[in-house]
């Protein structure tokens, strides 16, 4: 039995729809209550919904259920859940004293105004910020390219510095700031282009041995034509200037030629050595980039150079790649290395060549990889670092695709993240017969634990690594794609 309740106008943050959903899911058929974006419309309709007209700003609450009884409970326990939510927004909201930046700014000497609203709303709120001598974070994505520019401008000429927008990662003197691994103190300071790239990196010195002072994000856009590059200059004028800061690095996703050359000349005058690590075809992945570093620092110590052959060979299995990935930096990494290798078109939602673009949400018959955490996919829903279930949906179906061999997927632990990525994934892993490469990005200290997820997917039967390239690679060999 099918029951769909549309409410106009009544908005509620991804994060706490997705929590409904889990809740009113148990003992139904499927459950899906969110914001009646494109997206979620259109995954309503995959799960067998047929909607009435709506709008982005509508609330869908879709149930189906095998019989009256558990429908009726079902619609209860949404009721139940939204009441509850907004009794305790209210009540944190007292608790708080809530006050704009404005305020902020003012009476607490506040130092960065971390912005997570909906992405038209994030400008004026940024605005306010910086017009209160606040640097800003802004942790939501879907704003324009205009209104960066115009934000930055504004911090430059006030000697602030914006990180963002879609700025998912920040740790400024070890405070992690939106999704941030827990790594030790030390004296590498990180800038990125690139929140899991950022991740990966701060992870892979941490396993070997290397702390870091801070990790700036910059936001994906930063080093863009037509952005030029506005806060990465500002950042790595700050860690010049930061005393606990003797060495930089600069990670980003592909860069626009132009900017990544003006960077390179700014660093050229500064008095600290910066590494770059600039995905792109002729650049260092992520992975040979820590390695640089750690050459830099003398150290020897690389714990992820034996993990392919720790995972065992499974031979060749034919068929195609498919890689679903939460983390848009290790998506482009790993299309890159396919790219290199199999000298044929990789194709995905955020293709390395716009000839290779495909819809995320249709069948792929030869190497596809998905970037769950796009902007266009998370419109209305939350990251997929937070809710899985577009992804494991999606391993289902590759799973009993026949044209599908081998599968590649990144964990991303840390704070912001969901607290049980493996019991999450485990379950899927554990019925396919293809064998499932996976990098698992995070560290011992961090909430979900690396080693106990590490060993929660090796269960389930996936081949785990520290490094997304080194999982990229034995992916590639198990298909028997030559070197």
């Amino acid at each position: 039995m099918i029951r769909i309740e549309i409410r106009p106008g009544f908005y509620r943050d991804s994060v706490s729809l997705m929590q409904v959903s889990q809740r009113a899911g148990v003992g139904v058929n499927g459950a899906l209550v969110a914001m009646a974006t494109p997206l979620n419309v259109e995954l309503a309709i995959q799960m067998g919904f047929v909607l009435p007209p709506t709008s982005p700003n509508d609330l869908i609450i879709a149930i189906d259920a095998p019989n009256e009884e558990s429908l009726s409970h079902a619609f209860d326990v949404v009721e139940e859940a939204l009441d509850e939510q907004l009794r305790k927004s209210r009540e944190q909201s007292s608790d708080s004293g809530f006050t704009p930046a404005r305020t902020l700014g003012r009476t607490q000497g506040a130092g960065i105004a971390l912005i997570s609203v909906p992405g038209e709303f994030a400008f004026i709120d940024a605005v306010d910020a910086l017009e209160n001598d606040m640097n800003v974070m802004i942790f939501s994505d879907n704003v324009t390219v205009q209104d960066e520019i115009l934000l930055k401008d504004i911090a430059i000429a006030r000697d602030l510095l914006v990180m963002g927008p879609d700025c998912g990662t920040a740790i400024i003197g070890g405070v992690g700031l939106g999704f941030a691994n827990v790594v030790s103190p030390g004296s590498v300071g990180i800038i990125a282009a690139s929140g899991t790239g950022a991740q990966h990196l701060a992870t892979l010195l941490d396993h070997a041995g290397i702390g870091i002072s801070h990790c700036i994000g910059l936001g994906g856009r930063d080093l863009s034509s037509a952005v030029a590059g506005r806060s990465a200059k500002q950042a790595l004028a700050l860690l010049d200037a930061d005393e606990h800061t003797d060495l930089i690095v600069f990670v980003s996703k592909p860069a626009a030629p132009e900017v990544a050359e003006s960077l390179q000349n700014v660093a050229r005058a500064m008095k600290k050595k910066v590494i770059f690590g600039l995905l792109g075809p002729t650049g260092s992945d992520i992975t040979e980039t820590a390695e640089k570093v750690l050459d830099e620092l003398g150290v020897t110590h690389r714990p992820w150079v034996n993990e392919v052959a720790d995972a065992g060979s499974t031979g060749p299995t034919g068929g195609s790649l498919r890689g679903l990935f939460a983390g848009g930096t290790l998506c482009d990494e790993a299309m890159l290395i396919a790219s290199k290798r199999t000298r044929v078109p990789i194709f995905s939602n955020i293709p390395l060549e716009k000839e290779w673009l495909i819809d995320p949400f249709g069948p792929a018959t030869s190497h596809a990889f998905i970037d769950f955490g796009d902007d266009a996919m998370t419109v209305g829903r939350a990251h997929p670092m937070i809710d899985s279930k577009l992804r494991i949906d999606r391993l289902a179906k590759e799973i009993n695709d026949p044209s599908c061999g081998v599968i590649l997927m990144d964990v991303v632990l840390g704070h912001g993240a969901t607290s049980t990525p493996g019991e999450e994934l485990s379950v899927a892993i554990s019925e396919s017969s293809k064998p499932i490469f996976i990098s698992l990005i995070g560290t011992t200290l961090d909430p979900q634990n690396f080693e106990r997820q590490k060993a929660i997917l090796a269960q389930a039967g996936a081949r785990v690594f520290l490094s997304n390239a080194y999982a990229t690679h034995a992916a590639l060999d198990a298909l028997g794609v030559p070197r």
